[in-house]
């Protein structure tokens, strides 16, 4: 009966503010958001945020040494400062002395600490430790050792120079936990944890709700001194259906949703990428630049002649309108990918000239191409999942124009998949989504050591020069001096066309009018500790 009770309670002091008494929700629902998570939440233990529901949940309940700011600038978290050894092997992280774990009774008699360095050579270990399991292990990959020199002092030693690694410990798995809450919980610490972010966890009932209550002890200020978060509570709904959870938002029960699905992007987008004028009064729309780059894949070492031949794939990348069918299909929520593979929203962005529409130009190489090989109908099979059946048709439509019988075959994702790392596929539909702000993440697509099914090198493009750059980025700890090596390799990516840059993706935001500083950024970190909302503005 007890558990009940408080059960109840709980709901009415934080998830709804209201169902105990008007007063209470004239004063406090103002300080809940609240937004439907369709994907579901596996687990709140920062050495599983894999899938984004996870990270956003995670970003909420917990910190680590470092964070990424609007524009995926590296700043200061836990770790005030740090200095890089002139080998750019040794990390040396200084910690603050005022970040406390949020209150557990497991923490003696003042259920709460301050966070030591020990704590993070503890929240690495686990992700190394096999018994955990965690997906995570990867971001350590170039990590030789790490050590708490003492309470404030944190160093990690690499066994190569790797520029992107402080981008590496601003993701969510290197967050900070405390060994006395994971040892007690072990396995079950998904659904009891404890950080030190702004918000910690009130109540998780799995598949229905998910409720996080302002965390009081959070270090972050405002710019005038004010405590951070503004919000009392984060209330997350469940509903599998993105069509259902957009319609909660439309009816003002919900404060937030992201992204666009085709159940309702036509509803609620114009062609040209607009909110529709019937929303216009109650919605306000953010869009940015988001870390992904949608592309067609050629397999370089396949058995298919035709995209072997580079007059062919250069054919394929003029011979089709790019904007045509980002505004058509897209409802113009994308930037043409008329560059390289590194995407709109990295510093080393490459605006280099790739591919434009010249039907013309196309057509020519495809008839050379005819007249080299004898090759007179060359056909070639688009390899594409149920989502992208209107980009392959569309695209399928345009390449007959210059000469090219292509093919759309659909496979679920995950024997797509499967099919794109063994090889079995010539000519394949793919997206990259940034891991951390770094355009390496997107060029190791092309790196020689990385062929799949071992590495993310799906196309088994091999270049010496492309090679020959990428080590030598890694050695190279000016970030300007980098980006230039960055743009070189995207360059003979755009000159050799192992794939088809459709384009950089867009993150669409959507809220009601009375929610501000939500603001947004390239990687769709979802952060709230700077959001208000104002009372009874719907």
């Amino acid at each position: 009966m007890k558990s009940i009770i408080h059960y109840i309670s709980t709901l009415c002091i934080v998830l709804t503010f209201a169902s105990c008494g008007k007063d209470s929700t004239e004063n406090k629902d103002h300080l809940v958001f609240r937004y439907n998570e369709s994907a579901n939440i596996t687990s709140l233990d920062p050495a599983f945020s894999k899938v984004q529901s996870n990270i956003w949940a995670c970003n909420h309940i917990f910190n680590g040494l470092l964070q990424l700011d609007e524009k995926l600038n590296i700043q200061p978290d836990i770790a005030k400062s740090w200095t890089i050894s002139a080998d750019a092997k040794t990390y040396t992280f200084r910690l603050r002395n005022d970040i406390y774990f949020q209150k557990h009774i497991l923490f003696g008699k003042d259920s709460t600490r301050i966070v030591k360095a020990s704590d993070f050579e503890y929240s690495l270990n686990r992700l190394l430790d096999e018994k955990v399991a965690s997906p995570g292990g990867w971001v350590l990959q170039n990590v030789e050792s790490f050590k708490a020199q003492n309470d404030s002092v944190f160093e990690i030693k690499l066994t190569k120079p790797f520029p992107a690694f402080l981008g590496l410990m601003a993701m969510k798995y290197a967050s900070v936990v405390p060994k006395e809450v994971v040892s007690h919980y072990s396995s079950e610490f998904r659904s009891h944890p404890i950080g030190t972010g702004p918000f910690q966890m009130k109540l998780w009932e799995e598949n229905v709700k998910l409720v996080l209550r302002k965390n009081p002890l959070f270090y972050e200020k405002d710019e005038k001194g004010n405590s951070l978060p503004y919000l009392e509570a984060v209330a997350i709904t469940f509903l599998p259906d993105k069509q259902s959870g957009f319609l909660q938002f439309i009816q003002g029960k919900l404060d937030f949703t992201s992204g666009l699905d085709p159940s309702y992007k036509d509803d609620i987008l114009t062609q040209k990428g607009e909110l529709q004028p019937k929303y216009k009064n109650e919605i306000n729309l953010i869009t940015g630049p988001y870390l992904n780059t949608e592309y067609l894949g050629f397999r370089m070492d396949g058995n298919n002649k035709a995209v072997l031949d580079l007059r062919i794939r250069q054919a394929m990348n003029y011979g089709f309108d790019r904007q045509k069918m980002i505004t058509y299909l897209r409802n113009n929520m994308g930037t043409p990918a008329v560059n390289g593979i590194i995407p709109a929203g990295l510093p080393s962005f490459n605006n280099a000239k790739g591919y434009s529409y010249d039907i013309e130009k196309a057509k020519k190489l495809v008839n050379e191409y005819k007249k080299a090989t004898g090759d007179k109908n060359p056909v070639i099979q688009l390899s594409t999942n149920a989502s992208y059946v209107d980009i392959g048709e569309f695209l399928q439509r345009e390449w007959q124009k210059i000469g090219l019988d292509v093919q759309v075959d659909i496979s679920p994702p995950s024997t797509l998949r499967q099919a794109i790392s063994t090889g079995k596929v010539s000519f394949f539909r793919a997206s990259w989504i940034a891991d951390y702000p770094d355009a390496e993440n997107y060029l190791s697509l092309f790196y020689s050591n990385n062929f799949s099914p071992n590495g993310p090198n799906y196309t088994h493009f091999k270049n010496e020069e492309f090679d020959r750059l990428y080590e030598q980025a890694f050695k190279e700890t000016d970030d300007q001096k980098r980006f230039v090596l960055y743009q070189k390799m995207d360059k003979i990516i755009i000159d050799q066309a192992p794939i088809i840059p459709l384009f950089y993706d867009k993150v669409a935001r959507f809220t009601r009018k009375n929610i501000t500083g939500l603001g947004i950024n390239p990687l769709n970190l979802l952060s709230l500790k700077k959001v208000r909302k104002k009372l009874n503005q719907f």
